[in-house]
C-alpha cells in the first residue's frame, strides 16, 4: 500500500503546536572552548567567544527547541501514518480485498454529494468575497470535489480510529518532553521556595493570550498547592506600548507589598494607561504619592528590562511562556499540558 497516501492523510489531521523546540546541544569540542578565545579582532580590540555566544544565546535556544519539537512531531506523524496503514491492510486482508478498495467502500463512497443549495452557497460566498469566477455551471464540478475533499480527512480519521480500536493498537512512543533550560527564577513569587516544581512565567500585561492564561495558572496553583512555586517575570512585547509601564507599576506596588494585588488588577481590568495605573494604586489603598513618584521616575524600568533579557536568553520570543522546572511550555496552553509536565517533574522522571 502507498505509505505516502497515509502520511499525507495523517499530516493533514495534525494540530500545530505553539510550543518551540530545541536542536541537540553543542558538541564537546564547542563546550570546552575557552570563553576568552578571540573570534575576531578590530585593531587591538578582540571580540571573544563569550561575547558572541551571549549575543546569539536566545536565538540558538529557539533553534534548538524548534529542531527537537519538529523532529518529535515528524516521528509521531510518521508513526500515526504507519499504524493507519497497517490496520487498514490487516482489515483488507481479512476481507480478501485490496486496501485501496476497502477505503473507497468504507470511506470515500459514503461521503454524500453536496446539495445544489450547498454548492450555490459556496459559490455565492466566493463571489461575495471578491473572487472572479466563471458561471456556476462551469465550476460546479470543482466545487463538488472541493467540498467532498473537506469531508474526506475527518472521515478517514474516524475510520482509522475505529480500526485501531478493533486491532487494540497500543502506541508506546513516549510523549514529547521539552529539554530543560537554565532560566532565572528570581522575582515576585507564590508558593514555598523549596517546592519540588518551580514555574517561571514570562508574560505581558497587554497580551490577550496572557490574560487568557491567567485562569489556567490559577487552576494550576489551586490544584497543586505547596508543590508549586510560581515566579512571574516581565516580557513586554514591542507591539504592546503600554506593557512596560504596566510592569513597572506592578513593581512599584511591590514596594508597598501589593505586587500580586496590582498584578491581578492589571490583568482583570486591562486598563493600562499611566493615569489608570495611578488610579489602580489608589483603589488598592497604596500611598499614592510614593507610587506616583516611583512610576513617573521610571526607576523600575531596568528591572523590567532585566526580566525581559532573562527571557530572551532562555529562548523566549512570545508570551506567555512558562518554564516548568526548566521545561518550556509556550502559549496559552490548556491545564492538561501543565499537568503533564508538572506530573512528570513530581514523579522524578
Amino acid at each position: 500500500m502507498n505509505t505516502r497516501f497515509f502520511a499525507a492523510a495523517v499530516a493533514a489531521l495534525a494540530i500545530a503546536t505553539a510550543c518551540q523546540s530545541q536542536r541537540p546541544a553543542q558538541g564537546a569540542a564547542d563546550t570546552k572552548k575557552d570563553d576568552k578565545t578571540p573570534v575576531a579582532k578590530i585593531g587591538d580590540t578582540a571580540i571573544t567567544a563569550s561575547e558572541l555566544d551571549q549575543l546569539v544565546k536566545g536565538d540558538l535556544g529557539r533553534m534548538e527547541q524548534q529542531y527537537l519539537q519538529q523532529r518529535y512531531q515528524m516521528r509521531k506523524e510518521a508513526l500515526d501514518a504507519l499504524v493507519s496503514q497497517k490496520v487498514v491492510e490487516a482489515k483488507a486482508k481479512t476481507l480478501g480485498v485490496p486496501a485501496q478498495d476497502l477505503l473507497k467502500k468504507e470511506v470515500m463512497d459514503k461521503i454524500a454529494d453536496p446539495s445544489e443549495a450547498e454548492l450555490k452557497q459556496v459559490y455565492d460566498q466566493a463571489k461575495a468575497g471578491g473572487q472572479q469566477l466563471p458561471p456556476f455551471d462551469q465550476v460546479k464540478g470543482e466545487i463538488v470535489r472541493f467540498m467532498k475533499n473537506q469531508k474526506l480527512q475527518p472521515a478517514l480519521a474516524a475510520y482509522y480510529e475505529t480500526l485501531k480500536k478493533e486491532a487494540k493498537v497500543e502506541v508506546l512512543l513516549p510523549a514529547y518532553e521539552p529539554p530543560k533550560i537554565e532560566v532565572d527564577a528570581t522575582g515576585p513569587a507564590k508558593g514555598p521556595e523549596k517546592a519540588k516544581v518551580t514555574i517561571v512565567e514570562f508574560s505581558d500585561f497587554q497580551c490577550p493570550f496572557c490574560v487568557r492564561a491567567e485562569a489556567t495558572v490559577k487552576e494550576v496553583l489551586a490544584t497543586y498547592g505547596d508543590k508549586i512555586r510560581l515566579v512571574y517575570k516581565d516580557y513586554p512585547l514591542p507591539n504592546h506600548p503600554l506593557a512596560p509601564k504596566a510592569a513597572e507599576a506592578a513593581h512599584c506596588a511591590a514596594d508597598q507589598k501589593k505586587y500580586w494585588e496590582m498584578h491581578e488588577r492589571l490583568f482583570s481590568t486591562g486598563r493600562l494607561e499611566p493615569a489608570e495605573l495611578k488610579q489602580h494604586a489608589k483603589d488598592l489603598g497604596l500611598d499614592a504619592a510614593a507610587f506616583d513618584k516611583c512610576l513617573d521616575s521610571g526607576e523600575k524600568a531596568k528591572m523590567v528590562e532585566a526580566n525581559k533579557k532573562a527571557g530572551t536568553d532562555a529562548g523566549v520570543n512570545g508570551t506567555p511562556a512558562f518554564f516548568i522546572n526548566g521545561r518550556l511550555l509556550s502559549g496559552a496552553q490548556p491545564f492538561s499540558e501543565f499537568k503533564r509536565l508538572i506530573d512528570l517533574e513530581l514523579s522524578g522522571s
